[in-house]
């Protein structure tokens, strides 16, 4: 699956747009992350166990979106976009989408 956040894939031709293709994952922080992350923020720096889970759940709504893309039938995404929005009190949703479209 070829992705893109692009509006076209270079040297390739849009045949078909097949529809939008999404995915997305919901996760919450945990106590064991959190005492961590209070002494890091006491400290200062990066808070490696959010970013680690963070990288996981990107990963897991690309992996959702093309899963998304191939019951369409695309080729390839185009115009791919991500977006974070807090659900509750330490949990967020992860979503990425763009459109699925089939090439020449």
């Amino acid at each position: 699956m070829i992705l893109s956040t692009t509006e076209n894939v270079p040297n390739k031709q849009i045949e078909e747009i097949v529809g939008i293709a999404r995915g997305s994952t919901v996760r919450a922080r945990n106590v064991g992350r959190d005492i961590f992350a209070g002494f890091k923020n006491l400290i200062g720096g990066e808070i490696n166990e959010y970013t680690k889970l963070q990288a996981q759940s990107r990963e897991e709504a690309l992996e959702r979106m093309i899963k998304d893309a191939e019951r369409l039938g695309a080729d390839a995404i185009v115009n791919l976009r991500f977006n974070t929005s807090m659900i509750m009190q330490g949990a967020a949703e992860i979503l990425v989408y763009g459109t699925a479209v089939k090439l020449k």
